[in-house]
């Protein structure tokens, strides 16, 4: 057993994770163009299982082809792709990591290809700014029919095998655009106040509680970065009602919704997760240039986050969770193929 809280076991529900390890979904657009598993996805998502990660989220997965994030992302918006994820998810398991999947919809920020001839979509018609094209905004009956496509995703998700589902509400994308002040000025029920601003997240919670009894984690962005947006102090209601409508954890990420510059350095979006997991009483996961062991450690040991995320240094460093445990100076299991004549190759 470990002496750390990193690298010891964790316990959510009913799913235990064999530590606090999250790989970050990103997006690497290597899908086909139908948006199924590739082999190089397969290679990419089992490298970090056999290096010992504890919860492996893929990338974002497109509940609709026309509201992918970029070219070439997975899909999860038929049942045809229930196939292939559901055999790269059996591939992560073997190796002994748990599989998140983020659900979304790309929103103003859709990706639409050259050929394509379908507009973006979002709460109301304002770009993220003068160099993007302006979107049209959804009338009633789109956001019932983006709330059912969310319910379909989960149950997909549910169907391949996904351990944890997230619902992607952050970096500037449908959701997130519906909960910012600045990219929702709507006047009917889905605008104006934060009760009706997260009127939408609410509704595609209860859909996706129709398919999915698992664990189930929103990803906020917990900063716009710009006058009249949100801060993380808003979150603190929107936290409430996340905790009130069956959320498990709160991912606390930032940013997206308007055209700034971040100023991000180590740990920069720990103080979100920190304050909505102590006014809340609600678990969070910590992400933002997270990247050694001691970094992370600290986090959980001062009662920050309860998980967390890594993104890029999980991208440098499949065996990110060997070198946190070397910065620790403790050991972890490893695979038996890399010991040899009682020498652990892996860590020495």
């Amino acid at each position: 057993m470990s002496n750390t809280m990193l690298l010891s076991p964790f316990q959510i529900g009913d799913l235990k994770l064999k530590n606090r390890v999250v790989m970050s979904p990103m997006c690497m657009h290597a899908a086909d163009e139908d948006g199924e598993v590739t082999d190089w996805l397969t290679t990419h998502y089992t490298a970090r299982a056999l290096g010992q990660v504890g919860l492996i989220f893929l990338e974002s997965l497109a509940i609709n082809k026309k509201g992918m994030i970029g070219p070439n992302d997975i899909g999860i918006w038929a049942d045809k792709h229930v196939a292939g994820l559901k055999k790269l998810i059996d591939k992560i398991h073997s190796y002994g990591a748990k599989v998140g999947a983020q659900i979304s919809h790309g929103g103003r920020l859709s990706y639409v290809p050259k050929e394509g001839d379908y507009e973006r979509l979002a709460p109301s018609a304002i770009p993220l700014s003068e160099d993007f094209p302006i979107p049209r905004a959804l009338t009633i009956p789109e956001i019932k029919e983006l709330v059912a496509e969310f319910g379909q995703a989960a149950r997909r998700a549910k169907e391949a095998g996904f351990d944890i589902l997230e619902i992607h509400t952050a970096h500037g994308y449908m959701l997130n655009e519906f909960l910012s002040p600045l990219s929702n000025t709507r006047t009917d029920e889905y605008g104006g106040s934060q009760e009706n601003r997260y009127r939408i997240l609410s509704e595609i919670i209860r859909e996706v509680k129709n398919y999915w009894d698992q664990t189930l984690f929103v990803r906020i962005s917990s900063n716009d970065y710009k006058e009249g947006g949100n801060i993380p102090e808003d979150f603190i209601n929107y936290a409430k009602w996340m905790k009130a409508d069956g959320i498990d954890l709160i991912d606390c990420s930032s940013g997206g919704i308007a055209a700034v510059k971040v100023n991000s350095y180590p740990n920069y979006q720990v103080g979100a997760a920190e304050l909505i997991k102590k006014e809340v009483d609600i678990l969070t996961g910590a992400v933002g240039l997270v990247e050694t062991g001691k970094q992370a450690e600290e986090i959980l040991r001062n009662n920050r986050a309860d998980l967390v995320f890594v993104g890029r240094a999980m991208l440098r460093d499949p065996f990110w969770v060997r070198s946190a445990a070397v910065d620790l100076k403790e050991e972890i299991d490893i695979p038996v193929e890399y010991t040899r004549y009682g020498s652990n190759w892996f860590v020495n």
